[in-house]
């Protein structure tokens, strides 16, 4: 997936909302992506409700190709990597291998998230809770009284527009230039609007979206959003 991303600033640093839905950090070399969500087509398959099966391989595959097209150092995965804790061991084995290769080659942080609080460790990288860089602090979810610089995902959040009286719905970057939230990057993941009041309680009313479309990221502010 290639397309053109969208500038934006948190805390003062200068970032880049990929149209893949990861955030890009090119000063430092780093990449973030949110709420991966591996094995949540086997974990809902365990349960008798049936997804697709291959949402791990197409998430893999999406980072792979992310990281193929942008010069990487370190990545950070802001927590729910994985669907449950048990979602690392119904790993396919040619998958296992594939995310351990990929690991390998990269400073690989994951952060502890509410689906995955204690993220395995057979696969490579670093376990933290949080982690802060320079002026910003990634971690899972938004906590509301954060200081500026926090970035974060969890909620999966999505925006909608009225675009020539048609609504579009999209995943999107959300930030009010102190906080960031990030959308999902994992296959099959759903989404909140951010003008519920779960998101739009973590920011201030000046808030702007970067909606992932199919080509390239738009800014939308947050007087343009229709529930």
């Amino acid at each position: 997936m290639s397309g053109r991303p969208e500038q934006l600033s948190v805390n003062g640093v200068s970032l880049v909302a990929d149209i893949s839905g990861a955030l890009l950090w090119p000063e430092r070399r780093l990449a973030a992506v949110a709420d991966l969500h591996f094995e949540k087509g086997s974990a809902f398959a365990e349960r008798g409700q049936f997804l697709p099966p291959y949402d791990t391989a197409v998430t893999l595959d999406k980072l792979e190709a992310l990281l193929a097209r942008h010069d990487v150092k370190r990545l950070i995965c802001l927590g729910d990597s994985f669907h449950d804790q048990g979602a690392a061991a119904r790993l396919p084995d040619q998958i296992t291998v594939r995310l351990q290769g990929l690991i390998a080659r990269y400073d690989w942080i994951w952060i502890a998230g509410n689906h995955d609080p204690a993220p395995p460790q057979n696969l490579g990288g670093s376990i933290a809770a949080e982690w802060t860089e320079g002026a910003l602090t990634f971690r899972h979810e938004a906590e509301p009284q954060a200081m500026a610089g926090e970035v974060s995902g969890h909620f999966h959040p999505k925006a909608a527009v009225r675009v020539r009286n048609k609504r579009i719905t999209a995943p999107c970057f959300v930030t009010d230039g102190r906080k960031l939230i990030l959308p999902a990057f994992g296959a099959f993941t759903g989404g909140l609007n951010v003008l519920d009041p779960a998101i739009a309680g973590l920011l201030g009313r000046s808030f702007q979206v970067m909606l992932l479309g199919r080509k390239q990221v738009f800014a939308f502010p947050r007087k343009a959003l229709c529930k």
